[in-house]
């Protein structure tokens, strides 16, 4: 029987643990829990201590995903188990997640509804990164960004020197796990209101959300976002030279450039396909 291992990361989260710990330890006893303290303030270590969970500590922040990194290698589960350390997964819905993966998959993915949601802005963003990805992919993706899923440790550390050390960790792994031909499902959840105060902040955080529809389309196929675009500055040219061609008779530099935009677009579309795919080459 493979053996779970269960990594929560936390910065100041103590409130939530203190909950949380007690409730995962009786729902998978025989689970090896690790919380990966970012470098909090609060008493994280002595929560973790009097729950008997095994507690790795950063001196400093370094970030939500590189607390999974870390966590994802100390781990010596066959199976690894990611949740939120803020209280919003429910360790009920671990064994649900687990009997997915048995079915053959190598990554099952808790999916929020709208309800769970942190917020109507967040759950806009989050539909719209959904349907780029699906469309990228050729797959129904139901929560591109869900911190909690279930996947097993040897296809997930394939990708640890992809994942970065903020917050779009979920976002990388789903689509390195798509890019790579492995088996991802999704399990509808429910999530409960977090405990204690988001470490997201919405301006800074905006613009890193905005980079992550780059990185979706970068991470699997970087000329399925490249070449429309493309394609729209050239037509933009052929409009542009039509109307000046009937106004003045002429060719001008606005034809000239919008064209020149649509080839540059498309080679760096090209090259950046190019190292997608040495990305993800592996040698045997």
């Amino acid at each position: 029987m493979s053996r779970l291992s269960i990594i929560l990361p936390a910065k100041n989260e103590a409130a939530a643990l203190k909950n949380l710990l007690p409730r995962l330890t009786a729902a998978q006893p025989g689970a090896e829990i690790i919380v990966v303290d970012d470098g909090s303030t609060d008493d994280t270590k002595a929560v973790c201590a009097d729950s008997g969970v095994t507690c790795l500590s950063s001196p400093y922040s370094m970030g939500n995903g590189a607390a999974i990194k870390r966590g994802a290698r100390a781990a010596i589960g066959d199976i690894l188990v990611f949740m939120d350390g803020d209280g919003q997964h429910d360790p009920a819905d671990i064994e649900r997640l687990v009997a997915r993966l048995e079915e053959g998959y190598d990554m099952v993915i808790g999916a929020r509804d709208w309800e769970s949601q942190a917020g109507v802005g967040r759950g806009l963003a989050n539909t719209l990164y959904n349907w780029l990805a699906s469309r990228m992919t050729g797959h129904v993706v139901a929560d591109l960004t869900s911190g909690f899923r279930v996947t097993r440790a040897h296809r997930f550390r394939e990708f640890l020197h992809l994942l970065p050390n903020g917050f779009s960790y979920p976002t990388t792994s789903t689509m390195a796990f798509f890019r790579s031909a492995y088996g991802v499902a999704y399990e509808p959840i429910k999530a409960a209101e977090r405990i204690g105060k988001s470490h997201i902040k919405p301006l800074k955080d905006g613009i890193r959300f905005l980079l992550i529809i780059f990185k979706i389309a970068t991470l699997y196929s970087p000329l399925k976002l490249f070449a429309p675009v493309s394609l729209a500055f050239i037509g933009l040219g052929f409009v542009n030279y039509a109307f000046t061609y009937v106004a003045s008779g002429r060719l001008t530099n606005g034809s000239t450039l919008m064209w020149s935009a649509g080839v540059i677009v498309f080679l760096i579309g090209l090259v950046s396909e190019q190292i997608t795919s040495l990305t993800y080459r592996r040698d045997e």
